[in-house]
């Protein structure tokens, strides 16, 4: 999984602005800061639709730039991004569940249409990107 660092600025008269030093033309806004990271992973995910994404620059590479501290110096801080690639391949997994565990996923995951498989793989990916 990738990671993009993800420049935030905030005026007090506008919304969060959401910009990545990697991809200059990926941009993204939130009004509330709860919303952040699934903003800034949409706009990936939208940019990743047509351009394959860079490998990322690293934190020291990034903190080494004089435009990206002189921004950091003026108010915009910095969130690590997680990008999980979109990939048509399945792959089988064997996993081990206490009992109960696996009733409640599989009760959880027929209340919502979803195979067991699915469910998991959807828990998985909104607690990866919520962290």
């Amino acid at each position: 999984m990738k990671y993009f660092i993800a420049l935030v600025h905030k005026d007090s008269d506008s919304a969060f602005g959401i910009s990545f030093p990697d991809l200059p033309s990926v941009f993204s806004a939130s009004d509330v800061d709860d919303d952040l990271t699934a903003n800034a992973i949409e706009a990936l995910r939208l940019w990743a639709e047509d351009d394959p994404l860079p490998v990322p620059t690293s934190y020291e590479e990034l903190m080494s730039r004089t435009e990206i501290r002189a921004e950091l110096a003026n108010g915009a801080f910095l969130a690590r991004i997680p990008f999980i690639e979109d990939d048509t391949r399945v792959v089988r997994a064997n996993v081990t569940f206490e009992k109960g565990m696996l009733d409640a996923i599989d009760a959880a995951a027929k209340e919502r249409g979803l195979t067991r498989s699915a469910f998991l793989a959807s828990a998985a990916r909104k607690d990866i990107e919520a962290a």
